[in-house]
């Protein structure tokens, strides 16, 4: 029977497999299309649909009736909203309700929210008996353009962001951009922030384009969220398929992330990722302007893009050099 949803417009290949890959569906109101996609790619017995209390009232709990209504078995499992609960005691309480709903080897994972839902359930499907098929439901910019894609999952620890994890792909990534209509207006900014640096390492013609056409993205306009975020999966998707386990050119999806993530810890994530990266980023282009790595000019061309686009620049008060280095 031919598969009558949305189709992919980017496929991630896994460099380990060239036979294997995943689809990137990108459009508008194609989340009905999810019982279809699951029965393709991830048929299970069970659904866990893991998301956070935040996107369970906006789109969590009408995915699941959507589902029901289909008669698949589905599940709704809670996790608080916030970085700080992205731990191993929160992945503990998870695989303890799964084994208790009686999830086995045929089970499935929903990650249904941001980066923060994303790493948490795909790390929890990583090690689940042993690993079980998850599908990626990204609800915020930053999860659609960055965090959804590349199939690192992880948990933080007190000593650093995302130090204990698993690389494990989804079997499909489901991005609507039209759930970014509700998406409040410090979290849409924080994912420009990643869309910037994946142009600024990735392609420089996206980055022109970004200039160009940062006002209809700060006003939500639906084409050109589906472009950015189409072109934003392009772009991580040829690195991810050149570099799966990141031991070489992936690492340049890291720009703004070494100074970023010390940032964050430093606020003690008050800052939120996006914010912190914006300035990790400028720090890192300044420096690399100083040794000749870009271009005079480029760091301030950066710079202004991120201020255009309402994000930070320079590093809060009480962190100086030493502290951020040493928290890096």
């Amino acid at each position: 029977m031919p598969f009558s949803g949305p189709r992919p417009q980017v496929r991630v290949r896994i460099s380990r497999s060239p036979a294997q890959h995943y689809p990137v569906f990108v459009g508008r109101g194609i989340l009905s299309a999810l019982p279809r996609i699951l029965h393709r790619l991830a048929p299970a017995h069970r659904y866990f649909l893991i998301t956070d209390t935040h996107v369970a009232s906006l789109q969590a709990r009408g995915l699941l009736r959507t589902l029901r209504r289909q008669g698949l078995a589905a599940h709704l499992l809670l996790v608080p909203a916030g970085e700080r609960f992205k731990t191993r005691a929160m992945k503990a309480r998870l695989e303890d309700r799964m084994l208790t709903l009686g999830g086995g080897r045929d089970s499935a994972v929903l990650a249904v929210g941001g980066g923060m839902i994303g790493d948490l359930a795909g790390f929890t499907a990583a090690t689940y008996l042993r690993g079980v098929p998850f599908v990626s439901v990204p609800t915020t910019l930053l999860a659609m353009v960055d965090a959804a894609l590349g199939g690192k999952t992880a948990v933080d620890h007190p000593r650093g962001k995302n130090l204990i994890g698993a690389f494990h792909h989804p079997r499909a990534v489901l991005a609507d951009v039209s759930v970014l209509r509700t998406l409040p207006e410090r979290e849409y900014r924080c994912g420009l922030a990643e869309a910037v640096k994946t142009a600024v390492v990735g392609d420089a013609t996206l980055f022109r384009k970004l200039e160009r056409s940062s006002a209809a993205i700060l006003l939500r306009h639906p084409r050109a969220l589906e472009d950015l975020v189409i072109a934003c999966a392009r772009i991580k998707a040829r690195v991810v398929t050149a570099d799966e386990r990141e031991s070489g050119r992936r690492a340049i999806l890291n720009f703004g992330h070494t100074l970023g993530h010390a940032l964050e810890r430093l606020s003690n994530y008050h800052l939120a990722h996006g914010e912190a990266v914006a300035i990790g980023m400028v720090l890192e282009a300044r420096a690399a302007q100083g040794a000749g790595i870009l271009r005079k000019g480029d760091a301030e061309r950066i710079e202004s893009l991120l201020r255009r686009f309402g994000l930070p620049v320079r590093v809060p008060k009480g962190a100086d050099a030493p502290s951020i280095l040493a928290a890096a």
